[in-house]
């Protein structure tokens, strides 16, 4: 089980003009504690930031699985609910989940999404989904195991 925290990085970068500009990007962390996703997110960072930077916010994602695509640059978040049905009562019950796809396009995000869910028993519907600003997810990487590949979730 994945525990995700939302990290966001202030820092100066500069801008298509040249001049410095002060930019908050967020990155997803896989980590137990929010001491463990700020230590995390500043080893991350540190090597692909010139200068001082400073994390501006830490915050729990609630995010029940994560499907990359290595030929995406871009990460969507998606809104799927799963439908059961309460033999008491006799009605459908709706659990919403949050999901999050790596793709090109929102096309793909939502092939990609739409093959991953074909495999479940459950039946689902997707609500919504939308391109976020995040930049990069974190996975959690047991030490010794830092040759694997960056992301291998499932």
């Amino acid at each position: 089980m994945h525990n995700w925290f939302e990290c966001k990085v202030r820092y100066e970068k500069t801008g298509e003009d040249g001049l410095p500009k002060k930019v908050t990007e967020p990155y997803l962390v896989d980590a137990l504690t929010f001491t463990e996703a700020e230590t995390r997110i500043n080893k991350e960072v540190q090597p692909f930031v010139s200068g001082e930077f400073l994390v501006s916010n830490i915050r729990r994602a609630r995010i029940a699985e994560l499907f990359d695509n290595p030929s995406g640059d871009r990460w969507y978040r998606s809104k799927v609910n799963f439908v059961t049905l309460d033999e008491e009562k006799a009605i459908e019950k709706k659990t919403a989940v949050t999901m999050m796809v790596q793709a090109a396009n929102l096309k793909d995000a939502l092939t990609l999404l739409l093959e991953r869910l074909s495999t479940t028993l459950s039946d689902w519907e997707v609500v919504a989904i939308a391109e976020t600003a995040i930049m990069d997810v974190y996975p959690y990487v047991p030490q010794g195991n830092e040759s694997e590949s960056p992301i291998e979730l499932e």
